[in-house]
């Protein structure tokens, strides 16, 4: 499977994004799509994640309230709703694919787009 991110930007504290990831093959109701991020000199951490199909989601505490994970089946597509948008938010957003489950560690992910850079500005 091959994933392909889009919908980075910059954007004003407060403001809104709306990430998509289109994958290419076949997304079965036991995989999870996730989302990660990576902010300049940190380590790439846990989004957001949903089951295929099931649509069962999950948050990081950080993004929980304002970001929201959704998937469009027929398109092979999923989405990261992002609102009220603060800088901390700034970095690159990968979204990745697990095949064993819902997970929050990176390694669990086997399938990874090239990621999209989200910038919001004080």
């Amino acid at each position: 499977v091959q994933l392909q991110a889009s919908g980075g930007g910059l954007v004003q504290a407060g403001g809104s994004l709306k990430l998509s990831c289109v994958a290419s093959g076949r997304i079965f109701s036991s995989h999870v799509m996730g989302w990660f991020r990576q902010a300049p000199g940190k380590e790439r951490e846990f989004v957001a994640a949903i089951r295929w199909g099931v649509g069962n989601t999950y948050y990081s505490d950080s993004v929980k309230g304002r970001f929201t994970i959704s998937q469009l089946k027929a398109e092979n597509t999923e989405y990261l709703q992002m609102n009220s948008l603060k800088p901390e938010d700034t970095a690159v957003y990968y979204c990745a694919r697990a095949i064993r489950g819902l997970s929050t560690v990176e390694k669990d992910y086997s399938d990874w787009g090239q990621g999209t850079q989200v910038t919001v500005s004080s």
